[in-house]
């Protein structure tokens, strides 16, 4: 028999939103509405289904590499150096870079103990270690992670907001960790919903690449822009921290169509401003009806609520399929009376809520 290396059969696999396939076949339901992977509602902007639609003609080419036109805009719209950027897959394409990079067996990552996933999965496939810290009111306690800090720390990773919580930390805050966290331990500061945030504190993290050599910055497209499926994320960071991840980059890992796409979403003002305004106002509608309803909520700055059921999640996630309502149990989140909802369209929050009436 075959034999894998020792840490591959104690990982756990990441479990996504289920799809809407999927229960539709298994429910026989013609109606179904995902609200569990915080996509955005409104699809995709028409400039970039347009440009997808213009590269149909050209998928038998592959992609330039290097994302020269898109790297280019990036720098105009981030006031960026080209070689500070690195494109990946996902942004989760970079975190695994990152752990690949920088993760020795026996080495020891700090990580919220609520938190993404896929930090712990990167660092434990390098033969890591991961160190959970206590949350502090569902938002990542920094003084907390500076005290975790020992002499196998190498990676730190922080996510701004916070994928489930919604919640953020302000400027000041991340400013004095960085300033005081030992220059030889690199900050992954993951920005994937920052374009959901309103909260004046929240961090300008970008401006903080030419003063700080040891962090690295990652957004994304799969959410406010809609691009999802098309996988295309982002770092920002020192060349020199650049210059290491893409030695190990797979060489045409962002594909042609995402890269068009992603360069005609940049353009559309319009969708973002549209999308964000939807986001708002889906906010507060679900607010005032867990209000109305007597649940514990997570004020968010993201485009998803954590809302308390007070039961467990895993039943009312399957309650809510039934009436075609996707959305995540909290259980993996180690939240387990908890579920995350994506916010939705005006119907498709008015869909949930009425659904999540009659299961609770």
């Amino acid at each position: 028999m075959l034999k894998p290396r020792e840490v591959i059969p104690k990982m756990k696999p990441y479990i996504p939103g289920k799809p809407i396939g999927d229960v539709k076949r298994e429910l026989g339901l013609q109606n179904v509405i995902k609200l569990a992977s915080n996509e955005n509602p409104l699809g995709c902007s028409p400039l970039a289904k347009k440009a997808i639609s213009d590269m149909m003609g050209e998928l038998a080419i592959y992609p330039d590499g290097n994302c020269t036109e898109l790297r280019q805009a990036m720098v105009k719209k981030l006031n960026v150096k080209p070689e500070q950027l690195i494109f990946g897959n996902g942004s989760d394409e970079i975190v695994e870079l990152i752990s690949h990079v920088y993760i020795e067996p026996g080495d020891q990552a700090l990580i919220g103990n609520v938190t993404f996933s896929e930090y712990q999965a990167s660092v434990e496939l390098m033969g890591g270690q991961c160190i959970e810290v206590p949350l502090k009111n569902h938002t990542f306690d920094l003084d907390a992670f500076y005290s975790a800090i020992t002499d196998k720390t190498k990676v730190i990773w922080l996510c701004n907001p916070n994928n489930p919580t919604g919640t953020i930390y302000s400027g000041v805050k991340q400013l004095e960790f960085i300033d005081a966290v030992p220059k030889n331990i690199l900050v992954v500061i993951d920005e994937a919903y920052n374009e959901y945030t309103d909260d004046p504190s929240y961090p300008e993290s970008i401006n903080l690449v030419d003063r700080y050599d040891n962090i690295i910055v990652l957004r994304t497209f799969s959410k406010i822009y809609g691009l999802a499926s098309l996988r295309l994320g982002y770092g920002i960071a020192n060349p020199a921290i650049i210059d290491l991840l893409n030695r190990i980059r797979a060489p045409f890992n962002v594909n042609s169509v995402a890269q068009s796409a992603a360069l005609a979403a940049l353009e559309d003002r319009d969708f973002l401003s549209k999308s964000k305004q939807n986001n708002d106002e889906g906010k507060k509608y679900l607010y005032a009806a867990f209000d109305e309803m007597g649940l514990e909520y997570i004020p968010t700055q993201a485009n998803f609520i954590m809302v308390n059921v007070d039961r467990d999640s895993r039943q009312i996630f399957r309650d809510l399929l039934t009436h075609g309502i996707i959305v995540r149990s909290g259980e993996i989140f180690k939240m387990d009376n908890w579920i995350r909802v994506t916010i939705g369209t005006p119907e498709q929050n008015e869909a949930f809520i009425s659904a999540l009436k009659e299961v609770l």
